[in-house]
């Protein structure tokens, strides 16, 4: 960077900010609108992989974008991964079935994995140590904010104007953020000799997206989940075998070995599975159990991504007082103690009962993340952090991605054998009718059959949220933190994250 950064950095945090918000917001106003739209489409058997093939892409090209960040630069990467988020969010508006809809969706997670890596390392270029506290206090307002403006978009969008307009929101603000990079980001860029691993990356691919059909189709054609099953372990197998013997592999196993790394990685992949599952199955507890709108089920979903920046503030001025660890484990504490208030929800019960659930998780990934980064951090000298840091991203990711599908597969096995001795209904007709007119004439019974697949789904999220603790009581102290870390070289290059 150019000496004359320091006058440039707040027009580049902004843009920064922008390209953020995109990914931001989608987290929740896609969650809310994703009933009606799932209502309209058909197929709510493939619910869940409206979630997944963005959550796949993204995790698959989080690594191999950061790698080429550093081959030909931050801002072309930056470009390129907002053009590819923005072709993706007008496709997905002009969906027409809930498959199409799903391979947009993987095109806008190919634009997010490069944008959200490469953003973050941006920061980590400009900011020392001692100054990112504040920066990544801003950038945690992003989820804050769009918390609020998210379910508030979604709720008017679907009130009064077409679903695509979900999705062609992104427009504006990602050109807006593209052209802040051009004008302000301005890089010398030393060209290294140094390759992507494009073979690990496929491998990843496959192997995971084998796994989530595998889970996927349990309930469905047993022969189908075990083939792709086979076809996950053989990838997987090959995977690590390949990444042992790479020159310049995606993933450094080495890296991930180590104690520190392995088991905060690990409490955050359980996290990420928490999380994704809240973000995608309570929306339609509310409005098709509850029977509230889309609005009021996008503002029991706002709760939990309001607590989250709010609460990594304070564990960001705490962790010399109380230390990482015990942060880490303040984190990982409240999450089982959120998702039991889920455990407790019946048809009838006010809205406000899930929005304190959703505030206790959304607090607990707040301590969690700040505490777990910072870890991740402050366990490798400069020369691995930059790797470390991604580790952490993937791990949350894959936990995500993992999430969706593990959770999606309770949900569609238990539509698909029925509740109480068999006797629920399981049809998919009646329970998108259900989902489209929420607050509607109700058919008790179809009700009664998503209120028992849900709570099923919740239980489920409560034991990864009771295996996220366990995990995290196995973190070793840290020894050292953020704030004792010195500035990085010029020639450095870490990555930050909220």
């Amino acid at each position: 960077m150019p000496d004359t950064r320091t006058l440039r950095r707040p027009f580049i945090i902004a843009a920064i900010m922008a390209a953020m918000a995109m990914i931001a917001i989608e987290a929740t106003i896609v969650s809310t609108a994703m009933p009606q739209i799932a209502a309209q489409l058909g197929d709510l058997h493939l619910y869940s992989w409206v979630f997944s093939s963005f959550l796949l892409a993204q995790t698959a090209m989080t690594v191999a974008f950061g790698k080429l960040a550093d081959l030909y630069g931050r801002r072309p990467i930056l470009l390129f991964g907002i053009a590819i988020f923005l072709i993706g969010s007008v496709l997905c508006g002009f969906a027409w079935s809930m498959p199409s809809l799903i391979a947009f969706r993987l095109v806008q997670g190919l634009g997010a994995g490069a944008i959200q890596p490469v953003a973050l390392t941006v920061v980590g270029d400009l900011y020392s140590i001692e100054e990112r506290g504040k920066v990544q206090g801003w950038l945690a307002s992003i989820w804050g904010i769009s918390s609020v403006a998210g379910p508030l978009a979604g709720g008017l969008i679907i009130q009064h104007v077409s679903w695509a307009w979900i999705f062609w929101i992104n427009v504006p603000i990602g050109i807006a953020a593209g052209l802040g990079f051009i004008a302000f980001l301005h890089e010398n860029v030393a060209h290294q000799s140094r390759k992507v691993d494009a073979l690990g990356a496929a491998l990843f691919a496959v192997a995971v997206a084998a796994f989530m059909v595998a889970l996927t189709e349990v309930g469905n054609s047993g022969r189908t989940a075990l083939l792709a099953l086979a076809v996950a372990l053989v990838t997987g197998t090959a995977f690590i075998l390949h990444e042992r013997t790479a020159r310049d592999p995606m993933v450094d196993l080495k890296l991930w070995a180590h104690r520190s790394i392995a088991t905060v990685n690990a409490t955050t992949l359980l996290s990420g599975m928490t999380i994704i599952g809240l973000s995608t199955f309570l929306p339609m507890y509310v409005q098709g159990v509850l029977g509230q709108s889309p609005l009021v089920a996008g503002f029991t979903l706002t709760a939990m991504v309001l607590g989250w920046p709010i609460a990594a503030t304070i564990a960001a001025h705490n962790f010399k007082r109380f230390g990482l660890r015990r942060i880490l484990l303040i984190g990982a504490m409240l999450l089982p103690i959120g998702a039991s208030v889920f455990l407790f929800l019946r048809p009838g019960y006010p809205p406000e009962i899930a929005a304190a659930g959703s505030i206790i998780v959304g607090f607990g990934m707040g301590f969690l993340s700040n505490a777990a980064i910072v870890t991740i951090q402050s366990t490798v000298g400069w020369s691995e952090r930059g790797a470390a840091t991604s580790s952490n991203i993937f791990s949350r990711n894959l936990g995500s991605t993992l999430g969706a599908t593990a959770l999606g597969a309770v949900f569609n096995l238990s539509l698909a054998h029925g509740g109480s001795g068999g006797a629920l209904p399981t049809s998919f007709d009646k329970i998108q009718r259900l989902l489209d007119e929420p607050g509607g004439a109700v058919d008790a019974a179809t009700q009664a059959a998503l209120a028992h697949s849900l709570h099923l789904t919740f239980w489920a999220m409560f034991a990864v949220s009771v295996l996220t603790l366990v995990m995290a009581l196995l973190v070793p102290r840290a020894g050292a933190t953020a704030a004792r870390t010195p500035a990085a070289p010029a020639d450095a290059v870490p990555v930050a994250e909220l």
